[in-house]
């Protein structure tokens, strides 16, 4: 039963550390950031 308890633990985390991370990522895009811009450098004011 410690078994079930404690993996229920760590996934429940894991969980909340990969929403956590979507959020953000879902925040940044509505922002008008990305991790990468996409070579089209009249829209993001020149990346290069």
């Amino acid at each position: 039963m410690n078994g079930i308890i404690g993996t229920a633990i760590v996934l429940a985390i894991v969980v909340g550390i990969v929403a956590l991370v979507i959020r953000s990522i879902i925040k940044s895009k509505k922002a008008g950031k990305s991790l990468q811009c996409g070579c089209d450098c009249d829209k993001c004011g020149g990346c290069h």
